[in-house]
C-alpha cells in the first residue's frame, strides 16, 4: 500500500484511512501505509510491534503526552467506500465504516504528527490494532505489557468519539453470572423437583429495585448502572429446570476499585452462586493535572464524564491521567449508517493543534 497523502485536509485523510479496509485482524495494509507516511520525517522516532505503530518526538521538552487511536474497525455491512452526505439542516457528513470509530481521530493524529515538528511538549503518537475484539489481542494492551516505557507520559489523549468534546476517564465494567440450582423432574409432577428459574426471582427483584449511584469524581459526575443483560435456563418443555443463570452487567464509577466493585456485587447477591466473568477497572478523569487543565483551556468547552469503558483505563493503570477526545457521535459507532460531521473532524484538529502549539 502507498503512503497516505497528507497535503489534503484532515477530512480527506480520514477518507483515505477509511477506504482501506481494516476489520480487526486485517490491519496490516492500513498499518503499512501509516508507517510509510511517517518514514523519513527526522523529528519522529518510529517503532512497530505487529500492526501497532509508535512515533515519538525527542525534543527534550519538560513534559510528554501520548496521543493514541486504534486503526481497526468492526466488520463491514455495505458501508464502504466512504461518501459525503448533507442532511436537511445543511450539515455535511462523511459516511462509512470507521468514520466514527475511530479513523477520523486517527487521521487527525497522523496529519499533526507529520506536520508539527516543534510541539510545545514531546509527543508519543500511537496507532494500534485489535481494539474491537478480545482484550488479550488489544494492541495498546500489548504495548503496555511488552514495551511499557513507550507509553510513559504525563498525560494521555485517546481519540475515541466524543463529538470533539472532552470526556474524562471512564466507568469500570464488570460482568457476572449469577446461578440458581434446583432438581429436575417431569413437569407433570413438578412438586417432585425444584425449579431453578423460579429461584432466580430474588435476583431479578434486587436488580429491579437497585438505585444506581451518581458519583462525583474530580468534578465530573459518573452514573453507574446494574442490569440483567441475559438469562438462560431450561431443559425441555416438559422438564422442571435444575439450573438458571442471570447475566449481570455492572458499570461502576472510577471512585471504586475493581476489587470494591466485585465485593459490592457479591454483597448484593449474597447466598447465590456468583462468578465474575469480565472485569475492567475504570479511570479517574485526570483533569487536575496541569497539562490536562491547559488542554481543556485550549480546546474549549466543558469536560464531561465517559460512561462507557475505553482504553483510557490502560493509561490510568500505568499511572498516566487520560481523557477521551475525538470526532464522531459514539451512538453511531458500529452503526450501519456510521457517519461523522465534517466540522467535528476540523474542530478536533483545531483543538489539538492549538494545544500542541500553544
Amino acid at each position: 500500500m502507498p503512503p497516505f497523502d497528507l497535503s489534503v485536509s484532515a477530512v480527506d485523510v480520514t477518507r483515505q484511512l477509511c477506504d482501506v479496509e481494516s476489520v480487526s485482524g486485517d490491519e496490516q495494509a492500513v498499518a503499512d501505509s501509516i508507517w510509510q507516511t511517517l518514514e523519513g520525517h527526522d523529528h519522529l522516532t518510529l517503532f512497530r510491534d505487529g500492526d501497532a505503530i509508535v512515533a515519538r518526538t525527542e525534543l527534550g521538552r519538560a513534559s510528554r503526552v501520548v496521543i493514541a487511536g486504534h486503526i481497526d474497525t468492526v466488520p463491514l455491512n455495505d458501508n464502504l467506500p466512504t461518501r459525503f452526505e448533507t442532511d436537511d439542516d445543511g450539515v455535511e457528513y462523511l459516511w462509512g465504516r470507521g468514520t466514527v470509530d475511530m479513523k477520523a481521530g486517527s487521521a487527525v493524529h497522523l496529519r499533526l504528527a507529520v506536520e508539527l515538528t516543534e510541539p510545545v511538549v514531546d509527543v508519543t503518537w500511537v496507532w494500534y490494532d485489535h481494539e474491537e475484539v478480545s482484550d488479550a489481542l488489544n494492541g495498546l494492551g500489548r504495548l503496555a505489557r511488552l514495551h511499557p516505557h513507550l507509553l510513559e507520559a504525563d498525560f494521555a489523549i485517546l481519540g475515541e468519539p466524543t463529538r470533539s468534546e472532552v470526556e474524562g476517564g471512564c466507568n469500570g465494567n464488570l460482568r457476572a453470572e449469577i446461578r440458581t440450582f434446583g432438581a429436575r423432574s417431569h413437569s407433570a409432577r413438578s412438586w417432585v423437583g425444584s425449579n431453578a428459574i423460579h429461584a432466580a426471582a430474588p435476583i431479578l427483584d434486587v436488580l429491579a429495585a437497585y438505585e444506581a449511584r451518581e458519583v462525583e469524581v474530580d468534578g465530573l459526575v459518573y452514573r453507574e448502572g446494574l442490569n440483567a443483560v441475559g438469562i438462560t435456563g431450561g431443559v425441555a418443555g416438559n422438564v422442571i429446570p435444575d439450573e438458571c443463570m442471570v447475566h449481570v452487567n455492572y458499570r461502576f464509577a472510577p471512585s471504586r476499585s475493581a476489587d470494591e466493585a466485585v465485593a459490592h456485587v457479591r454483597e448484593l447477591f449474597a447466598g447465590f452462586d456468583v462468578t465474575i466473568v469480565d472485569l475492567a477497572p475504570g479511570a479517574r478523569p485526570g483533569l487536575d493535572a496541569p497539562l490536562a487543565r491547559r488542554f481543556l483551556e485550549a480546546v474549549g468547552g466543558e469536560a464531561k464524564p465517559k460512561y462507557g469503558w475505553t482504553d483510557v483505563a490502560r493509561f490510568s493503570a500505568l499511572g498516566v491521567p487520560a481523557v477521551n477526545y475525538g470526532p464522531g457521535d459514539p451512538l453511531l459507532a458500529h452503526h450501519d449508517d456510521e457517519r461523522v460531521p465534517v466540522q467535528q473532524i476540523l474542530d478536533n484538529e483545531r483543538g489539538l493543534r492549538a494545544w500542541l502549539t500553544a
